[in-house]
């Protein structure tokens, strides 16, 4: 495969394009449900191809194939270099330049014990049968589900500037959730979390770590407590996010938002733009001083961890939030030239061998707290006079730009002079993006953050799917609005 990269791209520049890439990708994922003791999916895919991609003049072109042989490729080369002459022709403001990126020749592959393909399928559904089995043996749980994924990736990337970088990316997860019914009432729990369980980058071990079969009887117990749970009373109060409803929370109003292909508008499909601008760099304040936040790809067990994007960049930990101060965007080679920037930070990603890459997240972590600021989870509990601990996601809006949202959780508690209480059902809160984030007032210690994976991030026209990481703490907002949906 190697030989087919640097004969294509030889071809690349006997055509004279200003410059060019390639990508290689051999993909397989795994996918397995279960329902009421019985398998829901089981599903395997493989894919494998190559994705060209060229510039000719400031205008990019792009094509694919899944014919591997010379004549094929050869074939797609030019027709990503017609996209791109046709597209040169076409009125256009801009004239995409890239910022300077050393070529390296180069290999990475996520570190892990066990290759959770190696796993035989009746081992796998073994763990989620019995979990449901479990879940289904408290009174009043009527559906009981798990699952599991699994996906590795295996790519070869050369460029007209001399890179050749072979990566393999693993990862997998999973999840359970209980559904309670009684007189036509229906409420759930999930763990680890909710819909999109948890996932690593790693091998057999990380899903072993979750021991979905060890909190069965538990999420079960809560799905039926929801069931007599009064609703989440309305009004202005103070939050407790719990670090898995943190974390989608930092991908929805933060990590979509600094993405600079939508500050410029080159891609606004699904998500839509961006209330950020480049002038804002320094000077905003997104949050509190205590919130910092950093798009890390070189993070371990980040779902968004990797050793070069997809133009060959190097993974990178950058700042986004210092001190609560906005101090840059996510970016690609081209992007980051538009602002100024000397480099990119790596972040442009492509959903397998067939689209073009895409500025994606990485890990867009919220960073704890040094020890001697920080708090133990029980001591913000401690603190709060009177609030709502929110957990787990259920549902989230939020605009095109990212100014105003609303998430709903699974559950939320009663704090009570410094005491959790009541379960409530049903809980939703409210905010600006901006407003939410200066009313942190406090977040956990070192000892209490963790790392989350989303495998299903979606971008794009084609849409794109992509899997992204977000390190995160439980974290205390302030004056927020609250009540039930």
């Amino acid at each position: 495969m190697q030989a087919l990269i640097l004969n294509t791209l030889s071809t690349l520049q006997g055509l004279g394009v200003e410059y060019g890439d390639c990508r290689i990708v051999r993909r397989i994922t795994q996918e397995l449900a279960v329902k009421n003791k019985s398998p829901e999916v089981v599903k395997y895919e493989e894919s494998y191809g190559i994705g060209i991609r060229v510039m000719v003049d400031g205008a990019w072109g792009f094509a694919a194939t899944n014919e591997l042989d010379a004549k094929s490729v050869t074939t797609t080369a030019r027709l990503a270099v017609s996209v791109a002459q046709a597209s040169r022709r076409l009125p256009s403001p801009v004239r995409e330049q890239l910022t300077p990126n050393p070529p390296v020749k180069d290999s990475y592959t996520t570190p892990y014990h066990i290759d959770p393909f190696d796993i035989s399928l009746e081992d796998k559904l073994g763990v989620l049968v019995q979990a449901t089995h479990l879940m289904l043996k408290h009174r009043g749980v009527k559906i009981a589900r798990s699952f599991f994924n699994a996906m590795k990736e295996e790519k070869i990337f050369g460029s007209t500037e001399g890179a050749l970088i072979d990566q393999t990316i693993l990862w997998c997860g999973g999840g359970i959730v209980a559904f309670a019914i009684d007189n036509g009432e229906v409420q759930h729990r999930s763990y680890p979390s909710s819909f999109r369980g948890n996932f690593n980058t790693g091998g057999w071990e990380f899903f072993e770590s979750l021991d979905l079969v060890g909190h069965a009887d538990q999420v079960a117990v809560e799905a039926r407590e929801l069931l007599k749970s009064p609703p989440c009373p309305a009004g202005v109060t103070t939050i407790i996010l719990t670090d898995d409803q943190l974390a989608l929370q930092v991908h929805e109003s933060i990590g979509h938002a600094i993405e600079l292909d939508r500050v410029f508008g080159s891609e606004v499909s699904l998500a839509g733009t961006s209330f950020l601008a480049p002038e804002m760099r320094g000077s905003f304040r997104y949050g509190s001083p205590v919130v910092n936040v950093f798009a890390d790809a070189t993070a371990p067990g980040g779902l968004g961890t990797f050793g070069y994007d997809d133009e060959g960049v190097p993974a990178q930990r950058v700042p986004i939030i210092k001190e609560g101060i906005f101090q840059g965007f996510l970016t690609s080679r081209a992007t980051a030239a538009r602002i100024g920037e000397t480099h990119s930070n790596g972040t442009m990603r492509a959903d397998g061998w067939q689209n073009f890459p895409l500025i994606r997240m990485s890990n867009i972590n919220l960073e704890p707290a040094e020890p001697q600021g920080g708090w133990d989870f029980e001591e913000l509990i401690a603190d709060t006079k009177k609030g709502l601990l929110l957990l787990t996601n259920k549902s989230w809006s939020i605009d095109d730009r990212r100014i105003n949202f609303q998430f709903s959780t699974e559950v939320a508690r009663e704090i009570n002079n410094g005491k959790l209480g009541r379960m409530y059902k049903n809980p939703i809160y409210t905010g600006i993006t901006w407003d939410f984030w200066r009313s942190c007032d406090a977040v956990c210690s070192r000892r209490w953050w963790k790392m989350w994976g989303t495998p299903n991030c979606g971008k794009g026209d084609p849409m794109q799917t992509m899997f992204v990481g977000h390190g995160v703490v439980p974290a205390r907002f302030r004056n927020v609005e609250v009540g039930s949906s």
